[in-house]
């Protein structure tokens, strides 16, 4: 069976992390204001990120791992970009983070 840990993007923006069995039917449920209270406030959601696991347990523990995460690391999850992952995870000092952007 296949499992998910997946993120959302939500209207205003923000992001929320999940896992779930049935990632489609799920979907459906956050767009549908039957998700959970975050979503339910910000509608329309949007999928902007997956990963599928074989076990429920271990999907759920990386929504925990990532749900931790700041706001920078997420998206250099979301666009796949390890670099930035690291950078993220290494520091998290703004003066950094604009020096490793070339700004």
């Amino acid at each position: 069976m296949k499992c998910y840990m997946y993120i959302l993007e939500c209207a205003d923006g923000s992001y929320y992390t999940g896992s779930t069995k049935n990632l489609e039917q799920r979907l459906l449920q956050h767009q549908n204001g039957e998700g959970a209270n975050h979503t339910k406030k910000h509608l329309p959601v949007k999928l902007v990120y997956y990963e599928e696991y074989t076990r429920i347990d271990e999907a759920f523990y990386r929504e925990k791992q990532v749900q931790g995460w700041s706001r920078r690391k997420k998206e250099a999850l979301i666009n796949q970009l390890s670099a930035k992952l690291k950078a993220a995870a290494e520091c998290m000092n703004d003066s950094h983070w604009r020096n490793y952007q070339g700004g």
